[in-house]
């Protein structure tokens, strides 16, 4: 069964790469890879799914969750049983599956054992890129002991499953703590280089760790043969993280130009999320997010589709993100349709495809339908790049979604 060969005919693809679907080819695909893309492709030993002209897309790839958020208060979510966040994690990747995203990279909080779960296919999943558990200098965004609670942090693993991360200070521990989770199985490190919105003692402002923790992180990783990537707000944050080397860029809501274009000169990318500060304002407070919280995300909401103009003029990179907690997972494909106020749709889509597959370092085996590639595939009703809110509303108009070659959703083509 494993071995079967599917040949998807009449597809228009929609990769990010062109402004208009490609001409009607055909899409031969064996076991889970794609084997050729052409308008001649065919073979007798293939079952045809004849699309009719459909578009046809390669999976989407979100490079900022928190698939073990299973509750908006990260606090309570980190006190919660491994096996009850376990159960809703999946519960989470299943419904992130189903909205055509075949691979997200968790920036905090999962481990690999769920990553192991999500390539076993017992259970539909997208694939995993993950940190492990994010690194948080004491105060910073993975503090949550609030100001009154004086216990000691928890120094050694194994972390609960529901903690997004870990606190560590001084250049010692964050060589250490850098080390363990890469030896536990993260394919980059995480660090909180600001303030942050979900944790209660560190205003937006705030600097998370020193220039020296952060060069000494991004030395351990260098050596791993990886990156860093950096939750940031404020632009003096981005400058500073940028020239310590850091590559992946979170949020970014208040960058200069300045900073922005040295950012691009420096070949980072950025991963903006801004369909998390939206529904945050407005469905946080009901869900438990803490009202200290509630309070900060105007702080950056409001910055946020700028910070996109500024990014585009200064050709910074920009992967898809969406960033959100608990019952907001279902948001996801939202940032879509706020990227598209400002940005073309041939670059939103482009940041969920092949520009998120480079930086998941998976280049040419996600994100793109050719050769080689996984047969990572989402079928589309009508044509995104006229309408980016065809890839919204929970894959209603995703009648087909594979995910290494398998089908996850197959409704009748009429």
């Amino acid at each position: 069964m494993n071995m079967a060969m599917l040949l998807l005919a009449n597809a228009r693809i929609v990769d990010g790469t062109a402004d208009h679907p490609g001409d009607p080819v055909n899409v031969l695909v064996e076991g889970g890879t794609i084997r050729e893309v052409g308008p001649k492709v065919a073979s007798a030993k293939a079952k045809v799914l004849d699309l009719g002209g459909r578009t046809l897309m390669p999976g989407l790839i979100d490079c900022h969750v928190h698939v073990v958020a299973g509750l908006a208060d990260l606090g309570r979510n980190a006190a919660l049983p491994d096996s009850l966040v376990m159960s809703r994690a999946i519960g989470i990747m299943q419904g992130m599956l189903m909205r055509g995203f075949t691979t997200v990279r968790d920036v905090g909080g999962a481990d690999f054992g769920v990553k192991l779960a999500a390539e076993e296919g017992l259970l539909p999943m997208p694939r995993l890129v993950i940190s492990g558990k994010a690194l948080s200098q004491t105060g910073g965004h993975a503090d949550f002991r609030g100001r009154f609670d004086s216990r000691p942090p928890q120094a050694v693993g194994p972390f609960p499953l529901g903690a997004l991360g870990r606190i560590c200070d001084g250049v010692d521990a964050v060589r250490q703590a850098s080390r363990e989770e890469i030896k536990a199985g993260a394919d980059f490190i995480k660090i909180m280089a600001n303030g942050g919105v979900a944790s209660p003692t560190d205003p937006i402002h705030f600097f998370g760790f020193s220039r020296e923790e952060i060069t000494a992180i991004v030395a351990e990783a260098a050596a791993a043969g990886t990156y860093v990537s950096a939750h940031l707000y404020t632009d003096e944050a981005i400058r500073r993280a940028v020239e310590c080397g850091v590559h992946s860029l979170e949020h970014c809501n208040l960058i200069g130009p300045e900073t922005a274009r040295l950012a691009a000169k420096g070949g980072a990318v950025a991963v903006p999320t801004l369909v998390t500060y939206e529904m945050l304002a407005r469905e946080g407070a009901s869900l438990g997010f803490p009202a200290d919280s509630v309070a900060k995300i105007d702080t950056v909401r409001l910055a946020g589709l700028k910070s996109l103009e500024i990014m585009q003029e200064a050709g910074l990179t920009m992967a898809y993100g969406s960033d959100l907690l608990g019952a907001m997972h279902r948001h996801q494909s939202e940032e879509f349709v706020i990227r598209g106020r400002v940005l073309k749709p041939k670059d939103v889509i482009a940041s969920a495809t092949h520009i998120a597959a480079r930086l998941c370092r998976m280049e040419g085996l996600i994100g793109t339908i050719a050769p080689g590639a996984h047969a990572d595939l989402v079928v589309v009703e009508g044509n995104p790049l006229a309408d980016l809110s065809l890839l919204t509303r929970q894959g209603r108009h995703m009648p087909v979604i594979l995910r290494g070659g398998a089908f996850v959703k197959r409704k009748a083509l009429n």
